[in-house]
């Protein structure tokens, strides 16, 4: 946690990955972001992994450092507050649709320099997910050996979507500072996963080819990159990206020789192009699977690590959170009280600023637990008028215990 963004609030009323990261994002570097739920959480609020009493560990971390406030949208009461609190910041996240009580043009005639940032499935309105938008773009079909395609696990788009949300936000308070102009940004998915094919070359690539790219398993596109297995059994990957470590990783295997033999025989020299590396790859693998399984894996990470050689062995990810420059002694860990009262190492901001003490992760809120306070500050209620709204069934606030409301 730094105080970066310190002094800006904004309201958020989303759910899922990629509005809640650009949220978290924001306020893991300061800000004070006011997520507003509907009363008993949203559709999010039980998203797996869940604990035994099904509170959700995924919500719980993707909503770290904010402050939540409950309403009942389903009635125009609710519908009006939340459109209010919008208004008083000036500052608004969300992935609600386009249209409706919570559009842009809605919320502007009371405040027309608010920023909106609008997180979109596509860019017509449809709805749309990491997994469907990836398959969209490609790249299942790119993943693995096939025929099959191969769905990735990890949500990359709502990630990327994510974070591209909170730079957006942020460059659309830049430009109101210099100009005083508010506006709507919309980042739909499809557009940041079709947008980051284009930008790393593959709609270039695609169509220069007329193909699409062959399937390559655990190898790397265009450079010497793939997994080996050592005599202990430890299947490991190996990158090459720079000359100094394609004849270390050389030296460190004792293959020099060889390898000059295979560079005379198919007249090439493998010591500065990564493509050709790649395009011999059918004599160089068998030639580095023979080197690399007659050794162990400890000898050759010693090996390597003195070489400055890129690898990591494969491992689970129960193995990954156990392990201590990873998680235990990375600073971007610390312990928080958690709604679900499981106790576990919580994630701050990834980025180091050595100028400034970091601090703790803080904890996620419990859905309402800070409606009252917003209310007073915000919206300049008065203490009745929330008491009203609290027995009307309007506002919802937090009774004490875990994450279960």
């Amino acid at each position: 946690m730094y105080d970066l963004l310190a002094g800006l609030s904004v309201i958020e009323a989303s759910s899922f990955v990629a509005s809640p990261t650009a949220g978290l994002y924001c306020a893991q570097m300061g800000a004070e972001v006011i997520r507003v739920d509907q009363i008993g959480g949203g559709p999010d609020f039980r998203r797996w992994p869940v604990t035994d009493a099904n509170d959700s560990l995924y919500w719980e971390n993707l909503n770290r450092a904010k402050k939540s406030v409950a309403l009942d949208l389903g009635r125009p009461e609710g519908r009006e507050l939340l459109q209010a609190l919008v208004r008083a910041t000036g500052q608004f996240i969300t992935n609600f649709p386009v249209g409706g009580f919570l559009s842009h043009a809605v919320l502007a005639e009371g405040r027309p320099d608010l920023v909106t940032i609008r997180v979109m499935g596509w860019a017509d309105g449809s709805p749309a997910l990491d997994y469907t938008v990836n398959n969209s773009v490609g790249y299942p079909l790119l993943t693995g050996a096939g025929p099959e395609p191969v769905n990735h696990v990890l949500p990359a788009w709502d990630l990327l979507t994510g974070a591209y949300a909170a730079f957006a936000l942020l460059a659309a308070i830049q430009r109101r500072g210099a100009t005083g102009e508010g506006g709507e940004v919309r980042i739909p998915l499809s557009d940041v996963a079709i947008g980051t094919v284009a930008n790393l070359g593959g709609v270039a690539e695609t169509l220069y080819a007329g193909a699409n790219r062959p399937r390559l398993g655990n190898a790397v596109y265009g450079l010497f990159g793939r997994d080996f297995v050592t005599r202990d059994g430890q299947r490991t990957m190996i990158v090459v990206v720079t000359p100094r470590q394609w004849a270390n990783l050389v030296a460190a295997l004792d293959l020099g020789d060889a390898i000059r033999r295979m560079e005379i025989e198919r007249g090439v020299s493998f010591a500065k192009d990564d493509g050709l590396r790649f395009d011999h790859r059918d004599a160089l693998y068998p030639l580095f699977e023979r080197a690399i399984g007659a050794r162990d894996h400890a000898d050759l990470a010693a090996a390597f690590d003195a070489g400055g050689i890129v690898h990591s062995p494969y491992r689970t990810m129960y193995d990954a959170v156990r392990d201590p420059a990873l998680v235990a002694d990375n600073p971007i860990f610390g312990r928080a009280e958690n709604p679900s009262g499981f106790t576990y190492p919580a994630a701050g901001a990834f980025a180091t600023l050595p100028q400034q003490e970091r601090r703790a992760p803080a904890p996620a809120p419990r859905n309402g637990q800070h409606s009252e306070q917003i209310l007073s500050e915000r919206l300049s209620l008065p203490s009745g008028e929330i008491a009203r709204l609290i027995d009307a069934g309007i506002v919802g606030v937090a009774s004490g215990g875990g994450g279960s409301q």
